[in-house]
């Protein structure tokens, strides 16, 4: 039971980028997908997940400029990143749980994969 988010980057300011979160040894159905993010010398913080009914949450500082998407068949979830801000820097992982009821909260999710790393210097 795996998770791998990739499509990590270097882009300026003003950019976008799309991440993936594949899984693998289990499929999505039946489990919500949470992005979460951890910028260097702060506490990782949920930004996005989507439920297994399709519903989506975004954090307000993402809200408007990122979008998570799913594909079933494919078993990825995606997260479109775009007007990329500074302040967007972190590493990003996503993990599979329980609950998408709001903006994800790390104790509800309990597969994790490695982190991508995302850089958008000003």
């Amino acid at each position: 039971v795996q998770l791998q988010a990739s499509g990590g980057g270097l882009v300026q300011a003003g950019g976008s980028l799309r991440l993936s979160c594949t899984a693998s040894g289990f499929s999505f159905d039946g489990y919500n997908i949470g992005w979460f993010r951890q910028a260097t010398g702060k506490e990782r913080e949920g930004i996005s997940c989507i439920s297994n009914d399709g519903g989506a949450y975004y954090a307000d500082s993402v809200k408007g400029r990122f979008t998570i998407s799913g594909d079933n068949a494919k078993n990825t979830v995606y997260l479109q990143m775009n007007s990329l801000k500074p302040e967007d820097t972190a590493v990003y992982y996503c993990a599979g749980g329980i609950y998408c009821l709001g903006v994800p909260r790390i104790n509800d999710y309990d597969i994790w994969g490695q982190g991508t790393q995302v850089t958008s210097p000003a």
